[in-house]
């Protein structure tokens, strides 16, 4: 499990038995937490900071524990800011600064002088709050009581977000073909990806993978079968297709756990070797968290894997999704998402149908795919795009709607949303921030916890949300 610091400040001056209660409220403050993220990190206490110097060596610590995702620091005390500057310059690793005490309410009758110097967070968290502002820390900031349920939320939401950090700052993307040609928003710079996000996308050639599945078995082709036919519903008789996108998901199965690879990409332009576009088997494998990018969009399969880690431990469902066409009933506007196969099961309101169709691109043989409709609920849309400078994330909310009518002739997943805060600001806002038709749609996250990832990996965002104008795009 991954670890999160537990950083206390406070001074020298005030003498031992003073330092020794700070140690030991910091101390019930961290088995307080553990009992209510055991599930998500751990958080491991480290001896309260009352110099330069064990500030200095506390953030070198964490930035070399390779299992320490992030810190969470709080000033119990007073604690002079200018003794946290050496540490806080070295530290690489997202903060939380909690802003609570050990106490919820004030002591009115026996309150004195010694409560007020040892229990003094308003005092010590601002004095601090100032150095992180004058350095420029990207941190954030929880407020109350460390045992109120809001503010666990928050320390939930931080340790997952900085899990995904550190996820992302290791991952590996690999790119069977290439970007599909003259398609200008789902290309970008792999190296500039690296540098930022720690994404090391490489290319391999389609023969890679071609090599694996013809050393797929048919035992090993029947058992996966086996599987798909007792996950969904087998709606089809052309079991041969079927058997041929099993084959095609054991062997990238087998590629993703031999490069520890964490997201992957295709292309229908590149299909050398192949006799079907991989459906079905991506679908399945999107299911599992595995990050995927159709049409060589690596930064969609990244993003999609990176903010699924963010997503464990939670209801709701995450991958990815494609912008395809409307309903412009006035008033009652709607957007349909689907593509061509490669929609996740994660998005299905009912048990997946999977079934045989042709497809109208790639000139390969009818491939086997999940077909379904989409849930309900309350999401985002998030999508990454290389601006030539920098990067940006574009995140808009969305409603998941049912979907009003049958389409017995689109034999694809199918989810369809409104926009926030109306249709035309929304996809008119989406295009001012040149968001892609690719995006990654989550009803587990929030707005919120991608704007954490953006502040710690330094990613310009924009939001689209209930307060959107179009006069400020």
């Amino acid at each position: 499990m991954k670890k999160l610091y537990f950083i206390t400040g406070s001074q020298d001056l005030y003498g031992a038995d003073t330092l020794k209660q700070v140690a030991a409220d910091s101390r019930q403050i961290i088995e307080y937490l553990n009992l209510r993220l055991k599930n998500t990190a751990e958080i491991v206490w480290q001896p309260t900071v009352t110099t330069s110097d064990e500030a200095e060596d506390v953030f070198i610590k964490a930035t070399a524990d390779k299992d320490c995702v992030g810190v969470i620091t709080w000033m119990h005390t007073f604690s002079p800011a200018k003794m946290w500057i050496r540490g806080l310059q070295i530290l690489n690793k997202p903060m939380l600064h909690l802003h609570t005490q050990a106490n919820e309410k004030i002591p009115y009758e026996s309150i004195n002088m010694d409560f007020m110097n040892l229990n003094q967070s308003a005092h010590g968290d601002r004095e601090f709050g100032f150095i992180c502002a004058r350095l420029g820390v990207k941190r954030e900031v929880a407020v109350g009581y460390y045992k109120h349920d809001c503010v666990i939320e928050k320390v939930r939401s931080f340790a997952q977000v900085a899990i995904a950090v550190d996820f992302s700052r290791r991952m590996k993307v690999a790119m069977f073909g290439s970007n599909m040609r003259d398609v200008a928003v789902t290309d970008g710079d792999r190296v500039e990806s690296e540098i930022r996000y720690g994404w090391n996308v490489n290319y391999y050639g389609i023969g890679d993978l071609v090599d694996l599945i013809e050393g797929v078995t048919e035992r090993e082709i029947d058992e996966k079968t086996a599987q798909y036919a007792e996950k969904y519903e087998m709606a089809t008789d052309d079991i041969v297709s079927v058997k041929e996108q099993a084959k095609y998901q054991i062997a990238i199965e087998k590629f993703l756990k031999r490069e520890k690879v964490s997201a992957f990409t295709d292309t229908f332009q590149d299909l050398h070797g192949l006799n079907q576009l991989p459906g079905l088997a991506v679908q399945d494998i999107m299911a599992k968290g595995v990050g995927f990018g159709p049409e060589g969009d690596y930064k969609t399969s990244a993003l999609m894997a990176v903010m699924c880690k963010m997503a464990l431990g939670r209801l709701g469902a995450t991958a990815f999704t494609e912008d395809y066409t409307y309903d412009l009933t006035a008033g009652d506007e709607k957007e349909l998402a689907s593509h061509m196969l490669e929609i996740s099961p994660v998005f299905a309101a009912e048990k997946p149908k999977i079934q045989v169709h042709p497809l109208s691109i790639g000139g390969k043989q009818a491939p086997a795919r999940l077909v379904f409709d989409g849930i309900e609920g309350e999401g985002i849309a998030v999508s990454m795009v290389d601006i030539g400078s920098h990067f940006r994330l574009v995140c808009a909310k969305i409603n998941l709607i049912r979907q009003p009518q049958p389409m017995p002739n689109l034999p694809v997943a199918r989810l369809m949303w409104k926009l926030i805060p109306d249709f035309k600001t929304g996809a008119a806002a989406w295009i001012y921030a040149g968001g892609a038709h690719h995006a990654v749609v989550s009803t587990a996250l929030t707005v919120d916890d991608i704007r954490m990832f953006a502040k710690f990996t330094d990613t310009e965002i924009v939001v689209i949300d209930e307060n959107t104008k179009l006069t400020d795009m």
